[in-house]
């Protein structure tokens, strides 16, 4: 029988919290799937080796295949007595090479890593280079064109605070409302031809970094004017914002709490 993570079922049972880094080229997200591989999966297995428990580990939100992650943040419920530490370094013994796990805390009981969530700091990397880099590939959006970074920073200006976001959410995503807090968005020219986009939030919906990353892009290029993601923004509508940018470029930088 399968441990709900919320169940009172075990009232002697213990939270933890778990900080975790993954590269996300080899799965196929974070959400346990029936026959690809997932971060969650992974962990979860890790553990029931370690407890004989089928544990449900909760992360504080999906990523999508080949998203990757520097401080995901999950929780797991447990009957069993290893302590934190023993927790820390049994799975990463048992955890392949492309998941770490940087911390292991105990958490008041009620704890849930997705709903306690307060805020999330993503980061998507461009290589604004005319050729295409043989290592490190599968971390960045390789772009050969030219983009005007100024022009992307102001866009993405236009987006910080409290909007209705619906133009850069996925299709299919099953939330109650669409409006976000964004506190953050900025566009930095670094060297080599690296370029980051910076967005943190209280919340975001399905694709919406990637969502704004390609938009952001298109501005770069010189195809949309700047203040046009004011229009885009207020249109609603997913059709008026540009191509979702691909996934590995993304990277899930810190979960507040």
């Amino acid at each position: 029988m399968t441990d709900d993570f919320s169940s009172p079922r075990h009232p002697e049972a213990r939270i933890f919290r778990l900080v975790i880094e993954y590269d996300g080229s080899g799965f196929h997200g974070w959400q346990r799937q029936k026959s690809d591989r997932t971060v969650q999966a992974v962990i979860e297995s890790a553990l029931f080796t370690m407890t004989g428990e089928n544990i449900v580990v909760s992360g504080s939100g999906r990523t999508d295949a080949g998203v990757h992650a520097l401080a995901q943040a999950a929780s797991f419920r447990t009957v069993s007595r290893l302590t934190a530490a023993a927790f820390l370094k049994g799975l990463n013994s048992l955890l392949p090479d492309d998941v770490t796990i940087h911390a292991c805390e105990p958490v008041h009981n009620g704890f849930h890593a997705r709903f306690d969530a307060r805020g999330k700091h993503y980061r998507y990397h461009i290589r604004n280079t005319p050729l295409a880099p043989a290592i490190g590939r599968q971390f960045v959006w390789h772009i050969r064109m030219p983009l005007n970074v100024p022009a992307m920073a102001k866009a993405a200006a236009f987006l910080i605070g409290t909007h209705d976001f619906k133009s850069f959410e996925g299709a299919g995503s099953p939330r109650n409302h669409t409006v976000r807090t964004l506190t953050r968005a900025t566009v930095t020219a670094e060297e080599n031809g690296n370029i980051a986009v910076d967005m943190e939030a209280d919340g975001f919906l399905r694709f919406m970094v990637r969502n704004i990353v390609g938009t952001l892009v298109d501005v770069g290029m010189g195809k949309i004017p700047a203040p046009e993601v004011v229009a885009i923004l207020e249109a609603k509508d997913r059709s008026r914002a540009s191509a979702t940018a691909p996934p590995q470029g993304l990277f899930l930088m810190q979960v507040r709490y």
